[in-house]
């Protein structure tokens, strides 16, 4: 198990340098990103907010290994993604790095066992020892009692807890969630946010959520702001106040 984020030190696991991203679509350019420079540390639970379009979806791509920025640079554990070959990335992406999505992203036809272990065999864990641990982490999300049901038998909340299992399947350091809370409601979100928190407290796992949802800033470290695909700001969350309609950065 790792360390509590409390006791880690100030390392930087993702680094981006001057993080840039264009796409071309009938001869016209829209500019993602606009040259993101961001440190995040070991052990941090990061909350990216910004309004739908602003780019903090691509900056969440470009961080998971799962798009190729245009120009600029990211660095995962100090390796350089874009110098990686494929096999390499989708090593980097099984081994170091955990992915829930808005959606799930489950597997119908599979179990939640199933849709768990999966990833270990991508990961090299023989059946046996796939089967424990899957079972461990779907006791770990409160699933004891769902192994063999298959996400159509589940709640939306229930089938959230899976894909966080699954996302912990190859023992990742980094937990990348895109929207996690976006189709629940409010007290199966805030279930959903605990256990989160949990496994950022307990196991030292770097999350970063992008979101709308403003629950998530009562549990992350610190919050970046995305807007026009450039860094607005990035605040610390207790220097942060948050009234009815407004979020106000103390430190101003």
């Amino acid at each position: 198990m790792q360390q509590s984020s409390e006791s880690t030190t100030r390392r930087v696991i993702i680094r981006t340098l001057y993080l840039k991203r264009h796409y071309v679509m009938n001869n016209v350019v829209t500019e993602a990103l606009r040259g993101v420079n961001v440190e995040i540390y070991t052990g941090e639970f990061i909350t990216v907010m910004g309004p739908s379009g602003s780019g903090k979806s691509t900056f969440f791509n470009m961080i998971g290994g799962l798009d190729s920025p245009t120009s600029g640079r990211v660095f995962i554990d100090e390796v350089d993604v874009a110098q990686l070959t494929a096999v390499e990335l989708a090593f980097l992406r099984c081994r170091k790095i955990g992915y829930i999505f808005q959606d799930y992203n489950l597997i119908q036809y599979m179990t939640a066992l199933e849709n768990v272990t999966t990833p270990m065999a991508f990961g090299g864990v023989p059946p046996d020892e796939a089967r424990r641990r899957g079972m461990e982490l779907l006791e770990l999300v409160g699933l004891a009692e769902r192994w063999f049901h298959r996400p159509i038998e589940m709640s939306g909340g229930q089938q959230q807890r899976v894909a966080i299992a699954r996302s912990l399947a190859n023992n990742p350091r980094i937990l990348l969630c895109d929207e996690p809370t976006a189709n629940l409601d409010l007290r199966t979100g805030r279930e959903i946010l605990e256990i989160l928190r949990k496994l950022n407290k307990q196991r030292g796992v770097t999350i970063i959520c992008a979101t709308h949802d403003y629950r998530m800033m009562d549990i992350c470290d610190r919050l970046i702001w995305i807007r026009d695909g450039n860094i607005e700001r990035i605040a610390r969350r207790d220097e942060v106040s948050v009234e009815v309609g407004t979020i106000d950065n103390e430190t101003e």
